[in-house]
């Protein structure tokens, strides 16, 4: 590892002759783990000491000299827990799972669940890595590509970097968290805290690329475009209503160190407010956001008034109470449609669609404040299916989409002529999933057809892995040949595992296939054959029949199969030959040689990896499954995902035949080896867990939707509440 050391840490002074690994990389950042922390300490204890009218340490107010000194006293075991948590955040970050930071800080549905401490560690983090990400910004993308080259990546896929700096970030949270647990405290720390660990950051960022450059380590290519539709919103270049929104959390700092006090919403005006609003209350966060839309709502009547005196007014009158409750409702709801009508991967016509509900889903706001609290209220679930449905076209153009159209404008049309209820959505919602449903009636009989076949394939693979372990210790002392060793770890096993999962009865071994791996390995010995010729001459006939009719069970390749036999006929002939005589021995060993090219030229593999996924022609035909070689494609990069990420319901896009298709998970298998997407009209692509991997690796399938648009729009209008006030606070 000393030939990767840097210097505090420098550039390495010479070019090693081996190129540094991932790991080894990690690892010399890990090293710098004590030194990171130690910067961080003697930044607040030099900002505890800082004078009145100097700002050598940032806009950060100084950190209390007691606090300080209490730190800095526990210097050793703070620094043990930082790196601790730095290394385990690092490693556990490495199984190509979506990136958590990727995830919204607060979602929609869960502020009724979310408690006071949960709500307040989602805000020091916000706060923290809004800190350290301003800091490092600069070396960021430079150390994103470099990283991608060590992982093997042709593009950048900066959310795959094992040391983003939210790594760091959540590792000072937790040793935050375990020395300083006095929430008021933990509070005032975080972000000077924070802000030294940026700097300090900043500068091994700095290094550590500087020493990859002078290791050889080539970035990888960096991508200009982000996937289309990767994104809950694209904006048009414009500030949308969205970004303009009053709906913040200001004050956030002077509720979190308990200067502000609570506010409570009167009985009176609890029916009016949605379930998520109360949550809102009890999480401190309800007031601001009262208080900004009574400011706005009054101000033509109030513009003389000061802030405190429309607050004392809010109190003392009911009915404006009520006033404030509705339009929170309707905040949330033009800030859902602003996420929606943004939306680039649902259709232009779709999203105006969409836009056209907004009435009728204020007027249900009012009346219905359900429409939040549950997922499952009829006119979310009619968003949804509207949504979740169109995603499944690209173009105007695709089959299918001018009906899909005329339904939901239909529905909607229907929405919009009538009440403002969930009887009338759940109405018109039934309506239209009956009608797809006698639509896709036949589609779903097909689908489930092929999720049988693909299920049996499954099962005889994970049995023939089984199986596999088995064969191998059978050959455990023999000299076998790899040709043999592989083929009954590969198709054989498949022969073996197809043979009992048919069989009726239950029987271990009908056609005799298991039997005849001894035999096999007996035949394939020529030293142990030669003792007994008569019984070889007497099994060969056998053998071969049996085989024959073993890889026909599995669809095998018939040019591979034959170049099987006329190795294993070479095999077998060596047992009659005298081994005394030396030409005889220089035959066969050209013998041997001219099958290893026979295996070569028929595509044969001498040793076939028992993992790799088998299926046959019909199964393959009836599933659409792929197995080509991925094609390459890097003109985007795809989002950070993996097939162990992706669930039923979840769109893609897939490339073939030199374009996109958009494609829909509809079914995994219970082990998750293989995966069944549908396409327009029905089209069926299956593909194992390993050709999905080699597809992402290779930027051929790409993620669009996790399905769940209208939550991932709600969700939205939680974090920009929060990033709002986040940034009147940096203000």
């Amino acid at each position: 590892m000393k030939k990767f050391l840097l210097r505090r840490i420098g550039v390495a002074d010479d070019r090693s002759s081996t190129r540094p690994s991932l790991y080894d990389c990690i690892e010399v950042v890990l090293l710098q783990a004590d030194t990171l922390m130690a910067d961080v300490l003697e930044g607040l204890a030099a900002s505890s000491t800082k004078t009145k009218g100097k700002s050598s340490f940032g806009d950060h107010s100084p950190v209390d000299k007691t606090v300080a000194d209490a730190l800095c006293s526990q210097a050793p075991a703070i620094k043990k827990t930082f790196m601790a948590q730095l290394r385990l955040g690092v490693y556990q970050g490495q199984g190509g799972a979506q990136d958590a930071a990727e995830q919204p800080l607060v979602r929609f549905e869960d502020l009724q669940l979310l408690d006071t401490r949960q709500i307040d560690a989602n805000i020091e983090f916000a706060l923290a890595q809004q800190e350290v990400g301003r800091c490092v910004d600069g070396e960021l993308p430079a150390l994103n590509g470099l990283i991608s080259s060590l992982l093997g990546w042709i593009t950048v896929q900066p959310n795959l970097n094992p040391l983003k700096p939210d790594v760091f970030v959540r590792a000072l949270q937790a040793s935050l968290v375990q020395h300083v647990p006095d929430e008021r405290v933990r509070a005032a720390l975080i972000t000077p805290a924070a802000g030294f660990l940026g700097v300090s950051l900043r500068q091994l960022y700095r290094e550590v690329c500087d020493w990859l450059w002078s290791q050889g380590v080539e970035p990888a290519t960096p991508v200009g475009t982000v996937v289309r539709g990767s994104g809950v919103a694209r904006g048009k270049g414009g500030e949308s209503s969205v970004e303009r929104t009053m709906l913040t959390l200001d004050k956030l700092r002077k509720l979190l160190s308990g200067e502000l006090e609570s506010g409570s919403v009167r009985p009176d005006f609890l029916h009016t407010v949605p379930a998520s609003y109360v949550a809102l209350e009890d999480m401190k966060l309800l007031e601001p956001m009262m208080k900004r839309l009574a400011q706005r709502a009054s101000l033509p009547a109030q513009a003389g008034v000061k802030a405190d005196a429309l607050e004392r007014q809010v109190a003392r009158e009911p009915t404006q109470s009520r006033q404030l409750g509705l339009q929170l409702g309707e905040e949330v709801v033009r800030m859902m449609l602003d996420n929606l009508s943004q939306d680039e991967r649902l259709l232009p016509k779709v999203r105006d669609l969409i836009r056209t509900l907004e009435p009728v889903l204020l007027a249900l706001s009012c009346s219905d404040p359900r429409f939040f609290s549950e997922r499952q209220h009829p006119a979310r679930q009619f968003l949804d299916q509207l949504t979740r449905r169109s995603l499944g076209y690209t173009d105007e153009r695709d089959e299918g989409f001018l009906r899909f159209l005329r339904l939901i404008s239909g529905a909607v049309g229907v929405l919009a002529g009538g009440e403002a209820d969930a009887a009338s959505f759940a109405r018109v919602l039934r309506q239209l999933e009956d009608g797809w449903a006698r639509d896709e009636a036949t589609q779903r009989l097909q689908q489930g057809e092929t999720a049988r076949a693909l299920l049996h394939a499954e099962q005889r693979n994970l049995l023939a892995q089984r199986l596999a372990d088995d064969f191998q210790e059978r050959q455990k002392n023999r000299d076998i040949p790899e040709v043999v060793a592989g083929f009954l770890r590969g198709p054989w096993t498949q022969v073996v595992a197809e043979a009992q999962l048919s069989c009726a009865d239950g029987s271990a071994d009908p056609n005799g296939y298991l039997a005849l791996v001894d035999e096999l390995l007996w035949s394939v010995q020529p030293q142990v054959a030669r003792r007994n010729q008569a019984r070889l001459v007497h099994l060969v006939p056998h053998l071969l029949v049996t085989l024959r009719q073993g890889l026909q069970l599995i669809q095998y390749p018939q040019e591979r199969a034959l170049a099987f036999f006329d190795t294993l006929i070479g095999l077998h002939e060596k047992a009659f030959e005298d081994p005394r005589v030396q030409p005889v021995v220089e035959q066969a060993d050209r013998t041997e040689q001219e099958s290893h090219e026979m295996l070569a030229a028929a595509d044969l593999p001498e040793a076939q990896d028992a993992a790799e996924f088998w299926i046959t022609d019909d199964e393959a035909q009836e599933s659409g499954y792929l197995a080509q070689e991925p094609q390459f494609l890097v003109e985007s990069a795809p989002r950070s995902w993996s097939e162990g990420d992706i669930k039923i319901g979840a769109w893609v896009e897939l490339l073939a035949d030199g374009g996109w298709l958009r494609a829909q998970l509809t079914w995994a298998s219970p082990h998750r080896t293989l995966f069944m997407f549908i396409s327009g009209g029905g089209l069926t692509h299956s593909m194992s867990r390993r050709t999905m991997e080699r597809l992402r690796m290779a930027s051929s399938i790409r993620f669009v939707s996790d399905g769940h648009v209208v939550d991932n729009a709600l969700d939205a209008v939680v974090q920009r509440a929060l990033q709002n006030d986040l940034g009147q606070v940096k203000s």
